[in-house]
């Protein structure tokens, strides 16, 4: 068997690709970033052509840098970011429109409208989520109602929906040319049109927002010993590389974190940030304003669930820093920024550029700063987007206790924000439990990487997975009780003041 296991991360800011060894150890990578495509207040598209040919850059470069071929390589892993949504024509290979990203707020009207007449109650129930901006399902709507053409190929069969993985699984395997329209129970899970029970597309979710089936992939395993398909040797992996692993990207990093167990965790620090709560073959109803998602499903085994906090920005809000804001020249030197200031100096930012997502799932709510005084400066700013991300990893910890009753004892993180170690110190402290990030903290494609893996024989099991995972570094809290409970009164104070910004009625 060849010796590594390649890895697609399309990612909402960047695509990348990642090969692994045995003891899943990064032997390379190569990551390109897209355009973000900002249309008006409210909407954020990508260039599905460019994803691909993104996708196609990143995985000859890194084979190139490595000296590797697609020979190397024992299976290919796909993981995404989910939700954000791919319309296009089958025939051509041409997208009906941009794709739809998931931080869109266009469709409020269409998600207010479902929670407005009792839909959304049917929505949760059968689906797990609330109806949300976030998700796929309004998102299919508007093109189909807003696009010329897209509802006429979608009732002759000509038109495709699929998230970015299953974009990327269509031209990876061939395109117009027999390319294959799959997705796996994770991406599924994520449009609002999926029944958690049956793992299969619902006729009366559907219907709510009047979408043709034939549109759709067909749902798999996230794992699958049968490939969805193979590359082809016009594509950057030529060699008939076999594509067996398909999770969307927080669910890859909670099977990267080998999160197999009920009540382990994790959090990932990206665009957003996510932490998913492995609740086993159970299928947990949120009550405290967190999802219910398909957390893996390997082969022919059942489903695991979990319960995830999604939240919208943090990450990105640092890059608002630097792109919009113009205050630091990196990513990196928000730390260093935020460094010269002992606290935030009572400066609150509450970054709720596209509505608040969980546990408040307020699509009226906006960014705001509060409590400036003259006093502040562009460190207290910086210091305070730190600390947004962290405050918002405790609500969802909290409302994660309340439905589940698991408290952590620790909590596992990865993503790009953990390079930051004062970001981490201070989420320990906001928490009041050690922080754990382990070697390889991009976990996303190391997920990926499992589940193709696992698929083939690559690694033989979960045990096997457990073995590999190191901790790199941890962080235990500092602040006292009382400094922890005033800092967390004043972010709920700062949140009540972004909400009924927006009319969305």
């Amino acid at each position: 068997m060849a010796d590594f296991v390649g890895a697609v991360d399309q990612g909402t800011t960047s695509t990348r690709f990642m090969i692994f060894d045995h003891g899943g150890n990064e032997v390379g990578r190569h990551q390109l970033e897209h355009e973000q495509i900002l249309p008006r207040a409210g909407w954020v598209e990508h260039n599905p052509v460019e994803i691909w040919e993104r996708t196609s850059a990143v995985c000859q470069t890194a084979l190139n840098k490595t000296g590797l071929s697609a020979s190397d390589l024992a299976a290919l892993g796909i993981t995404n970011q989910r939700e954000t949504t791919v319309v296009w024509d089958k025939r051509n290979g041409r997208p009906f429109y941009n794709a739809i990203v998931w931080q869109d707020t266009r469709t409020d009207r269409i998600a207010t409208a479902l929670e407005r007449d009792g839909r959304g109650d049917v929505i949760r129930r059968k689906a797990g989520l609330p109806p949300a901006t976030y998700f796929s399902g309004g998102k299919i709507q508007w093109i189909l109602e807003n696009v010329d053409g897209a509802r006429e190929a979608a009732e002759r069969g000509d038109a495709l929906f699929g998230n970015t993985d299953t974009w990327l699984l269509w031209n990876l395997t061939g395109g117009t040319d027999g390319g294959v329209h799959v997705t796996d129970v994770t991406n599924a899970s994520r449009t609002m049109l999926m029944n958690l029970e049956t793992l299969d597309w619902d006729d009366e979710l559907l219907g709510f927002f009047n979408i043709p089936r034939q549109m759709l992939p067909e749902i798999r395993s996230s794992s699958s010993p049968d490939p969805y398909g193979t590359t082809l040797v016009r594509g950057p992996l030529a060699g008939e590389v076999p594509l067996t692993g398909d999770l969307g990207d927080q669910q890859a990093a909670t099977v990267g974190q080998v999160c197999f167990a009920p009540g382990e965790a994790k959090n990932t620090y990206g665009t957003g940030n996510f932490m998913l709560l492995n609740t086993g073959t159970e299928l947990v109803h949120s009550k405290a304003g967190l999802l219910t998602t398909a957390c893996y499903k390997f082969g022919d085994e059942p489903v695991v669930y979990a319960l995830e906090g999604s939240i919208a920005v943090t990450g990105s809000a640092v890059q608002w820093l630097r792109d919009q804001l113009g205050i630091i020249s990196g990513a990196a030197q928000s730390e260093a920024l935020a460094r010269q200031v002992e606290d935030n100096g009572g400066v609150y930012f509450v970054p709720a550029f596209s509505g608040l997502f969980a546990p408040y799932w307020r699509s009226d709510a906006r960014g705001a700063i509060v409590g400036l005084s003259r006093f502040n400066t562009n460190a207290h700013l910086a210091r305070a987007t730190l600390e947004a991300i962290c405050y918002q990893s405790r609500d969802v910890a909290e409302a994660m206790e309340k439905d589940s009753g698991v408290h952590l004892d620790v909590l596992k993180v990865d993503g790009g924000v953990t390079s930051n170690d004062l970001c981490m110190q201070i989420q320990a402290d906001v928490l009041g439990v050690p922080v754990s990030r382990p070697v390889v903290a991009e976990t996303t494609a190391l997920g990926a990487a499992y589940a193709a893996g696992l698929a083939v024989g690559f690694w033989t099991s979960t045990d096997e997975l457990r073995a590999n995972w190191n901790e790199a570094h941890r962080w235990t809290p500092k602040w006292t009780e009382e400094q922890r409970a005033e800092g967390y009164a004043n972010w709920r104070k700062a949140v009540e003041r972004t909400l009924n910004w927006v009319d969305v009625g």
